[in-house]
């Protein structure tokens, strides 16, 4: 019989890697570029771009473009220590790219459900619609704008504790 996969606590193992280390860098992962459909079909073109780089180094130029497609991402780098985050836009799945952005006293975090469709079309005229449910930990300026999502989260119970500790973490009041 398998055993249950238990989580334990963020705040727990942070708390206990903060006695010991300092906390640096944490890179939240967001989403796929080009959504699950286009990031499925740049790995495939990649992989037959790199079978058919044996005949032809053009279809390296194949492989590259497929490589662009499928492992690109986006995610949050946040640095506790310094008390800054960075939005970026990950090329390749390895060149960052985007600006640091200085946690003043001002800012809150706050949670906000997130609804993402996307949509691809076959030859035939079909659609195919993948939805994505989750909850976003964002990052607020004083009007209560959203400067940049912090994390993904999937259900309502772990994003509120996250929220928590992301908000001590940070020193900035939840909302």
């Amino acid at each position: 019989m398998c055993k249950p996969f238990i989580r334990l606590p963020l705040d727990a193992i942070l708390l206990n890697f903060k006695n010991s280390h300092k906390i640096m860098l944490v890179n939240n992962k967001l989403d796929k570029s080009f959504g699950p459909v286009g990031s499925a079909s740049g790995i495939l073109i990649f992989t037959v771009g790199l079978v058919m780089a044996y005949q032809s180094l053009l279809a390296l130029l194949v492989a590259l473009l497929g490589a662009f497609f499928g492992f690109s991402y986006s995610s949050t780098h946040i640095d506790f220590d310094q008390k800054r985050v960075r939005f970026s836009n990950n090329l390749f799945g390895i060149f960052k790219t985007g600006k640091w952005i200085n946690i003043e006293p001002n800012m809150a975090v706050g949670l906000k459900k997130n609804n993402r469709t996307w949509r691809s079309y076959s030859k035939g005229n079909r659609t195919y619609d993948c939805t994505q449910i989750d909850f976003r930990l964002n990052l607020y300026d004083s009007n209560n704008k959203i400067i940049l999502p912090l994390k993904k989260v999937q259900s309502v119970v772990l994003a509120k504790e996250e929220l928590e500790l992301m908000a001590n973490l940070l020193g900035l009041k939840p909302i």
